[in-house]
């Protein structure tokens, strides 16, 4: 999930970047800035750092033992045809 406070600071540069005349505009650009990226992320398929790191690993596993079972299959295709 996004962290809220990275979430409100974009929102808030992204208040803070309107033209002068509009800065009375500005707490209210700000939270619909952060509910429009907060919608908008929400329809995203993210995952945290931790969750891919984990299916990493188990990918990585998974790749290795698909390794030695083509080998051992190899191997033993080359007893059967002796």
């Amino acid at each position: 999930m996004i962290d809220p406070k990275l979430l409100d600071d974009l929102a808030k540069r992204m208040a803070g970047s309107v033209p002068t005349g509009l800065q009375f505009l500005q707490e209210d650009l700000r939270k619909n800035f952060h509910s429009t990226l907060e919608a908008g992320l929400a329809h995203l398929e993210l995952v945290t750092r931790e969750e891919f790191d984990v299916q990493s690993a188990v990918l990585a596993r998974t790749r290795e033992k698909l390794e030695r079972l083509e080998a051992l299959v190899a191997e033993l295709e080359q007893k059967l045809n002796r």
